[in-house]
């Protein structure tokens, strides 16, 4: 599980389903939720939580993609196991980690000090726990 530290900077809301975006050193991020804390409002810091198999990971990436949440990163470390790598990111000072397959790292040639995009889809990002500073 990866941790972002950050900040509310809007909820959006229809019916039962709501879209909280995120500041995180600059960049915004999204989530998507049908429950949410009454206590969360603009400005709460909070621990946001994502699955390590969640986080994908692109190279050299020129387009436009679905995910909401795009952060430049850097490879700090690659473990391959038999089926699985585990990538780990630097993204901000913050250490994200990505379970890609084995065969996904050797295709795209990873290596540690790579420039990297992690993607997170906005309904796979959640609210960990509020931080009262």
């Amino acid at each position: 599980m990866s941790n972002i530290i950050s900040t509310i900077k809007t909820i959006k809301s229809c019916d039962s389903l709501h879209i909280v975006e995120f500041d995180f050193f600059g960049q915004t991020l999204s989530m998507m939720s049908l429950d949410l804390n009454k206590d969360l409002k603009i400005g709460t810091k909070v621990n946001l939580m994502v699955k390590s198999s969640h986080i994908a990971i692109a190279k050299n990436f020129i387009g436009e993609v679905s995910y909401s949440n795009k952060l430049d990163s850097k490879i700090v470390s690659i473990d391959n196991g038999e089926l699985l790598s585990s990538i780990e990111l630097n993204c901000n000072g913050i250490i994200l980690e990505s379970i890609i397959t084995v065969n996904s790292s050797k295709k795209m040639d990873l290596k540690v000090g790579d420039d990297v995009i992690a993607f997170i889809k906005a309904s796979e990002l959640s609210i960990g726990n509020i931080i009262n500073d």
